[in-house]
């Protein structure tokens, strides 16, 4: 063999050669596997000190832990009994407090159980909810087949934009389900859905000719529960098709009672046909045509039409009101700043998801005017509750309208790139507060129920989003990642550049890949070419799957989304938790668009401002291939050193090009 080989007829072992000694079983009689050294492929990580290993051996101390939720759950409590002190002879108040204290546990439970995949539909699906400000804007309507006043034309407006939102949310809603069914999918009779709402709301209207007494408030109970069971619905895949059906049943039922309920004269329902009629074909046009890649702006866009809706509807309720009592004010004060900081924000957030704005339109002393803008608005509160002048009162509600909405603009604008998808959720929940601030001012359960649901769903995802990223929801809003951490680990080395042909020759190899995608998929388009790719590997027998981080894309399960678009199975897209532990078994993982979601520095350097972020940790593959641009950071604006591990290589160009080349490539070589 060695004459074979060698010229000489001899061979030297160099066993301080990685390659080498990783290929020798014996050498002289002695064997020498396993290697006792094998290759480090992770960056080394420093060993912890004498003093942090004793620490972390010392048993927890969960005293401050324990009484932190002790006291948070004894101020609820506290509260609620204090709420009661405030308005002690308003039965109404008490009824609609515990309406909305149910309301928040139902929510809670019910957003808990949707699967991070199907955040956006539920993030859809909860703002198209919403438009129930609807019937806020129906209680206010009047004149004839035009408003006559101020107050009818505010409310007129109400109607109009919050119909914009539902037709279009649910349109946009049922596209994005519609993408989850896979071809091996028995044919959906989704139309059979019509049934229960055809009953529910055929039932209520025959009882209101009937002249049934008090049948409404059960017209809004059963709206509120098939609101409820919309966004339930969304638990799973499976049923999801049913809770969009529901939750559109409750708001028409909602409508329907409504507008049975106020026994318009003839004229002031033509208006009202008409406002709902012409919104609803708005909406529609826009769910249609807008593109899935596009959908983050476009629920962004529904938010404001949400806020506005709100606002309107509670400055019109004040101006309505001769003589309003505590509550009324509370409620009307706390609408239309709720809603008007969702407006302003929500634009922020459109403007800068669509690209319109990247920088500019900041607000004179942006950095300083918060606070005043928040003490003006305390001022304004303070106004409101300490005067019986009918003028004053008004000026403070409008007055904190127009100081929250530049509050609005200035936050939402502040916020970086990276932030987005926390930033959305907030403002979804924002619009739910807005929302049950309308219940507790025309005592509406229906108002109130929902917009408990959507405003404690829309926290529960802020919640998610900022646990993705190990940060605080504060510094997500006021700070950025700069200001966390220390000095971060200097990050050296030379990146390994490869080329589609390399590449697609590794995937036609491996046995299993992991494909990881990022914002990049979805600006460059490339889930069409990804999908034909996934298909051909599997049809060769490789295992093909997908890692999602819960914020990768600028709105949660964007790219879930993205990939059912592409006919890609939704049984192969995986959490971060579900997939991670597989990456060491792994052949190879793809980044396709990706940055901070699979940054190494988040596990290896304890000084980087995104330690303890969880990431994918593609890096613990056989070979990591990274296709981007160029090796720029991300949105966090920090280096990853994953580009600069030994078995990572880079692959760079534009993603749909790069994702076409390399699937016209590896069906070359599978088909050899």
């Amino acid at each position: 063999m060695q004459q074979i080989l060698c010229k000489d007829g001899a061979t030297t072992t160099n066993l301080e050669d990685e390659v080498a000694r990783g290929a020798i079983i014996t050498d002289k009689g002695q064997l020498l596997f396993p290697n006792p050294n094998p290759p480090m492929l992770d960056a080394p990580k420093k060993a912890p000190s004498a003093a942090e290993t004793a620490e972390a051996e010392k048993p927890k101390d969960l005293y401050a832990d324990t009484l932190h939720k002790s006291a948070v759950i004894a101020g609820m409590l506290g509260s609620i009994v204090g709420f009661g002190v405030m308005c002690p002879t308003n039965p109404a108040f008490h009824s609609m407090l515990t309406t909305f204290s149910l309301a928040v546990v139902a929510g809670y439970q019910s957003v808990w159980g949707v699967k991070p995949a199907l955040h956006t539909p539920l993030m859809s699906i909860t703002n198209a909810i919403s438009g129930v400000t609807a019937v806020g804007g129906l209680l206010l309507l009047g004149g004839g087949m035009m408003p006559h006043n101020t107050i009818q034309a505010l409310a007129a407006i109400s109607v109009f934009v919050s119909a914009i939102n539902i037709s279009g949310g649910f349109l946009v809603t049922k596209r994005m389900l519609d993408m989850f069914r896979r071809k091996s999918d028995p044919v959906a009779h989704n139309y059979l859905y019509a049934l229960p709402g055809t009953v529910g709301i055929g039932s209520m209207l025959a009882a209101h000719a009937m002249g049934v007494p008090n049948i409404y408030q059960c017209g809004y109970l059963f709206s509120s529960l098939c609101c409820i069971a919309g966004i339930a619905g969304l638990a799973d895949q499976t049923t999801a098709q049913l809770g969009a059906a529901m939750g559109m049943t409750g708001i028409l039922g909602g409508i329907s009672t409504a507008l049975a309920a106020l026994s318009f004269p003839p004229a002031v329902f033509a208006q009202a046909m008409i406002l709902l009629g012409s919104a609803t074909a708005i909406g529609g046009t826009i769910g249609h045509n807008v593109p899935i890649t596009e959908l983050p702006q476009t629920v962004a866009a529904f938010h404001a039409l949400v806020g506005l809706a709100a606002s309107l509807t509670s400055i019109a309720s004040f101006m309505g009101t001769g003589n309003p009592d505590g509550l009324h004010k509370v409620a009307c004060f706390l609408g239309s700043a709720i809603g008007a900081i969702t407006v302003t924000g929500s634009m922020a957030a459109y403007l800068k998801l669509a690209g319109i704005i990247k920088s500019g339109y900041d607000l004179p002393m942006k950095n300083v005017i918060n606070r005043p803008l928040m003490a003006g608005n305390a001022a304004a509160f303070a106004a409101l509750m300490g005067t019986a002048s009918h003028g004053v009162g008004l000026s403070a509600v409008c007055g904190t309208a127009v100081l929250t909405a530049f509050l609005g603009w200035n936050v939402t604008n502040s916020i970086g790139s990276a932030d987005m998808p926390v930033a959305i959720t907030v403002l979804n929940s924002y619009s739910g507060w807005a929302l049950c601030a309308e219940g507790f001012m025309l005592n509406n359960p229906m108002l109130t129920i929902v917009g408990s649901l959507i405003g404690s769903s829309g926290a529960i995802l802020s919640y998610i989003m900022c646990k993705a990223m190990n940060r605080s929801l504060g510094n997500v809003i006021f700070g950025s990642y700069a200001e966390l951490g220390g000095e971060m680990a200097k990050v050296e080395g030379t990146h390994t550049e490869s080329s589609a042909t390399e590449v697609s020759e590794i995937l036609a190899q491996s046995k299993n890949v992991i494909i990881v995608p990022g914002y990049g998929l979805a600006v460059a388009q490339a889930q069409y070419p990804l999908s034909q790719l996934v298909e051909t590997m599997r049809k060769s027998n490789i295992n093909v799957r997908f890692g999602i981080h819960p914020v990768a894309g600028r709105m949660p399960g964007q790219l879930n989304v993205l990939l059912a678009e592409a006919n890609i199975p939704y049984d192969i897209v995986l959490e971060l938790e579900e997939i991670n532990d597989d990456m060491e078994s792994t052949d190879v993982t793809l980044v396709i668009g990706a940055n901070d979601i699979v940054n190494s520095s988040a596990i290896e350097d304890p000084n980087s401002p995104i330690a303890g972020m969880p990431v994918l940790e593609v890096w613990k593959a056989a070979t990591c291939v990274v296709m981007k641009r160029t090796l720029a950071a991300g949105y966090a604006d920090l280096e990853n050193p994953l580009f600069f591990k030994p078995n990572t290589v880079m692959l760079f160009g534009n993603a749909k090009d790069t994702v076409e080349d390399l699937a016209t490539q590896v069906k070359g070589h599978l088909e050899e």
